[in-house]
């Protein structure tokens, strides 16, 4: 039997974006362990049948002692499971996992960037320093025939290929981590005012600030419609937005701040029109789940979003960091039902026939073969 280990940042990461993809590899007869930081998910992810292996991991942390902590446990791990392909999922395993599997070597890796975040489009001097760094990082990970670099969308591999940090026969791009349309059905609007929806992590490179700006905008003009954020913060991330903040702007009434929620089928069917006006994606999940429950969607003309956004055919594109683009999108939505409607059904067929959980759950068990043939 061969043994397949993912090593993710977060479990709760790892049960929306990647379950599916394991639960394959288990039932193609592969032993399955997932490396993570354990907070909410530990039942979920056992009663899988899959090993799970915690690990102290911080997304955001610098703290030397911290971080050679984190590659000795990881090292432990690998030679205790001795996989025969590893598959890492954001920056930090990326290049953790790829350092531990190289020294180790004859273990088939897969890496998997999920977009570029905060370390690639900052323009901080400190984070240029770290970006330049971790370019140099990335030139020697990803060039070797035993791996394979996995990206989301075209933009992404134009930046790798441009800063040559890794060649055309070392990647591959598979769009996003798809929708299980069988759960993500198109359901009917519910009558009453219309609910304007953003769900992500609530970071500020979300774009929360411009659609909370939009949504005091049109309630100053007299526009009837709730402005809904689901989803909480992220204290280990820069952009990260406080608590306090949201809750501030839920008393004031601009907006309502749902929290997290765990079920986003009836979540997003809720909403008569989904937002995400982010500076950056690889290919967000929530615009695929939005558009599969034949929700009108509305975000930036940035790489990720316009991968899934057919401009005008199953949603809006606005510029990046603009409110006013926004405000008006949103307003020409809330004006027309049957262009919401005619938008859902187009979204919906789009997601079918492009971007389903299955089609890459498919894709990625391709890579697998291909790197263990």
């Amino acid at each position: 039997m061969k043994t397949i280990i993912y090593f993710v940042s977060e479990d709760w990461y790892f049960c929306s974006h990647r379950l599916p993809i394991a639960r394959k590899a288990l039932k193609d007869g592969f032993k399955v362990v997932v490396i993570t930081k354990v907070s909410k998910h530990r039942d979920v992810i056992e009663s899988e049948g899959f090993e799970l292996a915690p690990i102290g991991i911080n997304r955001g942390g610098m703290n030397l002692f911290s971080e050679l902590r984190t590659i000795s446990t990881l090292y432990s791990y690998y030679k205790k499971y001795n996989p025969d392909i590893v598959h890492h999922v954001a920056i930090k395993p990326v290049i953790y996992g790829t350092l531990v599997a190289r020294f180790i070597g004859s273990i088939k890796i897969v890496n998997a960037m999920a977009g570029l975040g905060f370390v690639f489009i900052s323009n901080k001097k400190r984070v240029k320093l770290l970006r330049f760094f971790v370019h140099q990082l990335f030139r020697f990970l990803f060039n070797n025939k035993n791996s394979q670099l996995i990206l989301q969308n075209k933009d992404d591999l134009g930046y790798f290929l441009k800063n040559k940090l890794v060649n055309i026969d070392n990647v591959a791009i598979i769009r996003g981590s798809g929708a299980d349309i069988k759960k993500f059905i198109p359901v009917e609007e519910c009558i009453g005012i219309p609910i304007v929806m953003l769900a992500s992590r609530m970071l500020w490179d979300k774009g929360v600030g411009e659609f909370v700006n939009a949504a005091k905008t049109l309630k100053q003009k007299g526009i009837r419609a709730r402005f809904v954020l689901v989803g909480d913060s992220d204290p280990e991330n820069p952009a990260s937005i406080s608590n306090t903040q949201l809750s501030e702007w839920h008393e004031l009434g601009i907006v309502e701040w749902w929290g997290e929620r765990s079920n986003m089928c009836e979540v997003l069917t809720q909403a008569h029109i989904v937002c995400l006006p982010s500076y950056r994606e690889g290919l967000p999940k929530v615009l695929l789940e939005a558009a599969s429950c034949s929700r009108p969607i509305i975000a930036t003309d940035v790489p990720g979003c316009r991968e899934i956004v057919h401009n005008g055919k199953n949603g809006i594109l606005v510029p990046i960091k603009n409110s006013n683009s926004l405000t008006n999108a949103i307003k020409e939505l809330i004006d027309n039902p049957e262009k919401r409607k005619s938008m859902g059904v187009n979204g919906r067929r789009l997601v079918e026939s492009e971007f389903s959980e299955e089609i890459v759950v498919s894709q990625t068990l391709k890579v697998y073969q291909e790197l263990l043939a």
